[in-house]
């Protein structure tokens, strides 16, 4: 009797509740057997369901725009990676969740290595999105775009100048404010370019060589296409890292030079828009290993070979200097722990007497300054 009575207390526990209906229900119903369904009490449940619904479709609408706009891109470029690497990326893109994409292409004269990367808006991701549309709403400035980044690293004993260069629109001169090897350069308008084109260069026989016309090759022409400016962000040529060293000097085989392409991702449909314009950047690379340095004045040399070697001295400086006072600073520091243990082990009484005349040491400081303010 008694094991009766606990499966019926069990039995009770694990049967729902009978649902509460204090109205005649007379909306649309559907019946099957002895199931109900009345889809007026399930109003909160549809919105959650329609929600649930829109995030999914977001997501894979999304994903799809993006990888379908990377591919095009790559599809329509890699006949010349074919061409002109011994070792291009066959596989295609790696990804990296649904907004960043890349491609290895390595094996080429004067060119150690091609990194493309692509960095698309997160449209998969809902939230990110709104995020985005909300502060481009704060910051009229603010223009997430879809960015493509060919960097061409090129080979340690190439003939390139030792040089900073670049052209850039001008609409890009708040994102590019944070490249530390930029600040090299003054930045000047040039007549072999569009108007939405400006130079950034250390010097301005730098700048002529560049524009000069190599073999039917000029830079200007090719960077001044009206097919390629409305996706042209920048092209950038330079033997310094974007971000200003912290450890002093940078040692042999730290110094690198790079040729950078970076543009606005079309859409599918225009992915073949900068063939062209990718097509001739080997040719500019080809230029600056055999071409530029040869042409450019022994003081142009002279100048930029100085400016690296004070740039090393004060990197030098400036490291040694941040080493002292990191070395200073755990001196301190060290002393403090000691006197702090030293304290530790005195009594109450002379830890109250050693607090207090701190706290007047401290007053009287306090009240120097305030006195040397009036």
């Amino acid at each position: 009797m008694a094991s009766l009575n606990i499966f019926g207390q069990v039995g009770k526990f694990l049967t729902p509740p009978t649902p509460y209906t204090d109205f005649e229900y007379d909306g649309l119903e559907f019946r099957w057997k002895i199931f109900v369904f009345r889809p007026a009490l399930f109003k909160t449940e549809a919105f959650i369901l329609l929600g649930l619904l829109f995030y999914a479709l977001s997501w894979f609408f999304g994903k799809s725009v993006n990888v379908g706009r990377a591919n095009s891109w790559y599809n329509a470029h890699k006949d010349i990676f074919k061409a002109q690497f011994s070792r291009p990326s066959n596989g295609g893109l790696t990804q990296d969740g649904y907004s960043d994409f890349f491609n290895f292409s390595t094996g080429r004269r004067a060119v150690a290595s091609l990194h493309t990367v692509f960095t698309l808006s997160p449209r998969h991701d809902l939230f990110q999105s709104l995020f985005h549309f909300a502060y481009g709403l704060y910051d009229l400035s603010y223009r997430p775009s879809d960015d493509i980044t060919l960097d061409f690293k090129l080979h340690a004993n190439t003939g390139a100048p030792n040089c900073v260069f670049a052209v850039v629109n001008k609409n890009e001169f708040k994102n590019l404010k944070n490249r530390w090897d930029l600040t090299f350069t003054k930045t000047t308008e040039n007549s072999n370019l569009h108007p939405t084109l400006s130079v950034m260069s250390e010097y301005a026989d730098i700048t002529e060589n560049m524009f000069k016309s190599y073999g039917g090759f000029e830079l200007g022409k090719v960077l001044s296409d009206p097919a390629i400016l409305p996706y042209f962000r920048s092209l950038s040529v330079t033997d310094q890292p974007s971000e200003r060293p912290e450890t002093g000097p940078l040692r042999a085989e730290e110094r690198e030079k790079h040729v950078i392409l970076e543009l606005s991702c079309p859409s599918s449909s225009h992915a073949a828009d900068t063939v062209s314009l990718v097509r001739s950047l080997f040719n500019f690379v080809d230029i600056l290993d055999t071409k530029i340095s040869p042409a450019l004045r022994p003081e142009t040399k002279t100048k930029l070979k100085k400016t690296r070697e004070e740039l090393d001295k004060q990197l030098k400086l400036d490291s040694a200097k941040e080493q002292k006072e990191e070395a200073a600073d755990e001196k301190r520091a060290a002393k403090r722990r000691e006197e702090e243990a030293r304290i530790a082990k005195l009594s109450a009484a002379e830890q109250q007497k050693i607090l207090e005349r701190e706290r007047k040491r401290q007053m009287r400081k306090t009240q120097g300054k305030v006195a040397a303010r009036k």
